[in-house]
């Protein structure tokens, strides 16, 4: 099929760059457009872009203009990366305009008529997208990817929901300073340090996964009854959330089951073989001391979610540990995931 236009927002942020990076070459989606801040707008792309992903910025976006918020864009679909303090009226007035916007930004995300969506999880929620539209009163269309620390906690609950009933969850998560953004944690407060704190963070991990894991009736979403606690950390590593979970069930399971659960698991992404859906989303890991930021972060191309460490848990039931690339899985990976999935289903032309 011919290749699909897009625009990125935000562009030359860390998760704008990811966004640049994982549409490279991609088999269905070209940039023709990109913007920035008014301090960039006017420029090209390399002279304004403190490029700090590992290897070189892409060539073929080093000579493109940025072009400010306000700019009109000939592009259907639109990746949103901008920061929450201004994604909000840029991304209603874009989908106003009739574009398909891919939003990173928490704007939105709670609206009761965007979907929430993580496509191996509740693909079926993008039944609010004609919701939103009678709605709003537009023909465009707003669509969220979650918190990227809610991404690998929905992604193994899940399947365990589905299978078990998940009826509470304990998570304490670790992480990583990319998710901060650039430049982010100074030096003196990240090195040789934790920070038990993440400004407005665990209330998104706390409320967006009875969303995400609720029920769609045609109308709306009544969320899962599941509570959350989450406790947010700050820790010194580039790049991979980490995840210390612990979970009652509503029904029993033997490990066994647990197990196959999470490594049978498959989704629609997986069933129509997407461009960027890993082909194993959950990956079980047999080793006691894994997964391992570092080492296992990169797994199925930044898009696999990885679990170990599953064994009893004393004060609920089980327990485990869950990893996954917070700006690829958990920002541009998952958007552009998103839109493939809407490509697949004729939402996207």
């Amino acid at each position: 099929m011919p290749t699909i236009k897009v625009a990125v927002l935000g562009a030359t942020g860390t998760v704008g760059q990811r966004f640049i990076q994982l549409l490279q070459d991609h088999p269905w989606f070209e940039i023709a457009a990109l913007t920035g801040s008014e301090r960039t707008a006017g420029r090209t792309y390399g002279e304004s872009c403190r490029w700090v992903l590992d290897h070189d910025m892409p060539a073929n976006v080093r000579d493109m203009p940025i072009h400010g918020s306000d700019a009109h864009l000939d592009t259907p679909l639109v990746f949103s990366a901008l920061p929450s303090n201004v994604a909000g009226p840029i991304e209603e007035r874009l989908a106003a305009a009739g574009h398909i916007v891919c939003s990173n930004a928490s704007n939105h995300r709670m609206a009761d008529n965007v979907p929430l969506l993580i496509p191996e999880v509740n693909p079926d929620h993008l039944g609010l997208i004609e919701i939103q539209r009678q709605q709003r009163r537009w023909s465009g269309a707003i669509v969220t990817n979650p918190n990227c620390t809610s991404t690998p906690l929905v992604m193994a609950l899940h399947p365990l929901h589905r299978a078990f009933g998940v009826s509470k969850v304990l998570v304490v998560s670790m992480q990583a300073l990319s998710g901060a953004g650039y430049p982010g944690v100074p030096s003196y407060d990240a090195g040789d340090n934790v920070i038990p704190y993440i400004g407005g963070e665990e209330p998104k991990v706390e409320t967006e996964p009875q969303k995400m894991l609720g029920t769609f009736d045609g109308t709306q979403i009544k969320p899962a009854s599941m509570i959350i606690s989450a406790h947010c950390n700050r820790v010194p590593v580039l790049e991979g959330h980490l995840e210390c979970i612990s979970i009652a069930l509503e029904r029993q399971a033997r490990p066994d089951e647990l197990l196959a659960t999470l490594r049978d698991f498959r989704g629609l992404p997986q069933e129509l073989d997407l461009p960027s859906a890993p082909r194993t989303p959950i990956i079980v890991r047999d080793e006691p001391d894994r997964p391992q930021s570092r080492r296992d972060r990169d797994a199925g191309d930044g898009m696999a979610t990885v679990v170990g460490r599953i064994r009893p848990c004393p004060l609920l039931v089980y327990k485990f540990v869950a990893l996954a690339h917070n700006t690829i899985r958990g920002a541009a990976g998952g958007s552009i995931l998103n839109a493939e999935l809407m490509v697949a289903q004729g939402i996207i032309k």
